[in-house]
């Protein structure tokens, strides 16, 4: 069988035309129809779901806040939960007394004896009152408390660990004497946080400390 194209070239560009217009019209409707419906669903998104979501986490804060100020003794609870979480750095403040035994049992002479002692960690100054059996004695102490010098292990440079070491006051009776002792200390000697090793004496004093302490024996 014989088939003729009746059409003329310029009818058939025509047509090719159309079908590809067609074609261009369909898929920009369904693209269209997409992006919309991608912006509603942003809009509902913006308008709808977050503004829900506010809204509830608005009324449960409200909620939760009533809650919380109806609570008996509320601000006594977090008061003391305030200063629970102070703790840890209140106790690195607080000065270690319980040094002082031992520094004392290192720099007192050994036929000196103390009868009172007081310690103001404001000032940081400290009274010590006591007996001796001579007053060479006691100013063995005193001596010994102005070369004593403390080093730790951040720093290994030996420095003063008392200043204005005074023998404020005395009194000699044939078999005794006494003595009242004042000074000031470091206060980095009752540091919790740091480890500290007392010394007596110093490379720069003309007085050797085995001396003192021999004249106190």
């Amino acid at each position: 069988m014989i088939q003729f194209n009746l059409l003329p070239d310029v009818k058939q560009e025509f047509m090719r035309a159309q079908r590809t217009k067609h074609l261009m019209l369909t898929v920009s409707f369904f693209a269209s129809a997409i992006a919309l419906g991608v912006l509603v669903l942003g809009l509902s998104t913006v308008y709808v779901v977050q503004k829900k979501v506010t809204s509830d986490l608005r009324n449960d804060i409200a909620t939760n806040s009533a809650t919380l100020k109806n609570t008996p003794h509320i601000s006594d609870i977090l008061t003391v939960q305030s200063q629970l979480n102070s703790l840890s750095s209140l106790n690195n403040l607080k000065p270690v007394d319980s040094r002082l035994f031992g520094y004392l049992a290192q720099l007192t002479p050994v036929k000196a004896t103390i009868s009172d002692l007081r310690v103001d960690h404001t000032l940081n100054s400290m009274t010590i009152s006591g007996n001796a059996p001579s007053l060479d004695v006691v100013n063995t102490f005193v001596d010994g408390l102005k070369f004593t010098n403390y080093t730790t292990i951040d720093s290994v440079v030996p420095t003063p660990a008392f200043s204005n070491v005074v023998l404020a006051s005395f009194s000699r009776s044939s078999k005794t004497a006494t003595y009242s002792i004042t000074l000031t200390f470091d206060p980095t000697i009752f540091n919790t946080t740091k480890t500290v090793a007392l010394t007596v004496g110093s490379a720069n004093t003309t007085t050797d400390p085995s001396v003192i302490f021999k004249k106190g024996s």
